[in-house]
């Protein structure tokens, strides 16, 4: 196999049609937005016989904790179903040794890899598509050299939903309350949704997001990080920002990407004095009938922790919310670190101590 660096966004878009296990941190405006924040890339391709077979997208993050090099939810594959471990190592392998080349000249401590590749589960679920070889993509790393990262930079874990179905049959293969709530915020006339693709209106999402990271003690994204992303995919039309109003006002609002079939259900924020109006079950009807609309066949709740084993997890209250739509999760491999340098310690240390402080 060989690796290429890829200059063509046509060439890179039609190969992720062909990949089962892929999202928006795999496409080209991904990449795009990642310039823009003023980070570097690369994009790479990996071949045989001049046949694609994967793709990376590569971005050198430069953070007070370390200097390392990113493949978010990638290497991407082709060959999910039919690829056995060994293109997969070959496929692992051309990517390292290209990273490494890549590493002497960018001086960075470790390279993380954050790969789709379904995980270990144990008994194996028969929703689990290709479970019984998940088992592989971890010994995989383990040949390879890697090491389990301490914390996680992108979802290791999504709860997806089908959306190859009628409304009416989303509806009835949802959680009974949740079905209720959709239909009573549809009923209430003092609550309205509005569909946004204005720049402008980041503004709006911005401060919503501001506010309620001081009442609930989180760190928001930057009006600057939000504006950008949305300004890489609505080149494309591939975002939507949905509000949810309460007699005029703003009570809750999201921020949705439509992107290679499938909607991504990425930053949300709700004031807790609205909570009893559950207008965020609305906002995620209307984003659903939005991505049926573009065609997708798939949508994408994004982060998942399984709420009976975790319940103090943060992320086990939105969890619950999620699977009351219905659907199913997808578990991928942990994170994984190539370390390069001694400094990777110092930012191993630092990682672990912020996800015992987040309580993750």
């Amino acid at each position: 196999m060989e690796i290429k660096e890829i200059q063509d966004k046509k060439v890179w878009e039609d190969f992720l049609l062909r990949c089962d296990e892929k999202t928006f941190l795999n496409s080209w405006n991904w990449g795009e937005f990642q310039k823009i924040m003023r980070e570097k890339i690369w994009r790479f391709g990996i071949f045989e016989n001049n046949n694609l077979f994967a793709i990376a997208l590569v971005v050198k993050i430069v953070a007070k904790r370390g200097k390392f090099l990113l493949v978010p939810h990638g290497p991407s594959v082709a060959l999910a179903k039919e690829g056995g471990p060994t293109v997969k190592y070959e496929i692992l392998k051309t990517l390292l040794d290209k990273l490494k080349e890549v590493t002497k000249k960018e001086r960075v401590d470790f390279i993380r890899v954050n790969p789709l590749w379904p995980a270990r589960r144990s008994p194996v679920s028969k929703q689990d598509e290709g479970g019984e070889r998940s088992a592989e993509n971890d010994v995989i790393f383990r040949q390879m050299g890697f090491r389990t990262a301490p914390i996680q930079m992108h979802p290791e874990a999504s709860w997806k939903l089908n959306i190859n179905f009628s409304e009416e049959e989303l509806l009835a293969n949802m959680r009974k309350t949740t079905r209720y709530l959709i239909k009573q915020t549809i009923e209430n006339k003092d609550i309205e949704v509005r569909q946004s693709r204005n720049g402008e209106d980041i503004k709006v999402f911005s401060q919503l997001h501001n506010l309620v990271s001081r009442r609930q003690y989180f760190v928001p994204f930057s009006l600057e990080y939000l504006k950008n992303e949305f300004s890489a995919f609505i080149a494309d039309d591939q975002a939507s920002l949905f509000f949810g109003n309460y007699k005029g006002k703003i009570a809750a609002a999201s921020f949705v990407l439509f992107w290679s079939g499938i909607g991504f259900y990425h930053h949300a924020v709700s004031l807790p004095e609205y909570s009893k109006l559950s207008i965020p079950y609305l906002l995620q009807w209307e984003a659903i009938k939005e991505a049926k609309k573009r065609g997708c066949k798939l949508y994408d709740f994004w982060g998942y922790v399984d709420p009976e084993k975790n319940p103090l997890h943060p992320w086990a209250g939105p969890t619950l919310f999620k699977m009351g739509f219905g659907g199913k999760v997808y578990e991928y491999v942990k994170t994984q670190d190539f370390v390069l340098s001694k400094k990777y310690w110092l930012t191993y240390f630092i990682e672990r101590l912020r996800k015992i402080k987040r309580g993750l």
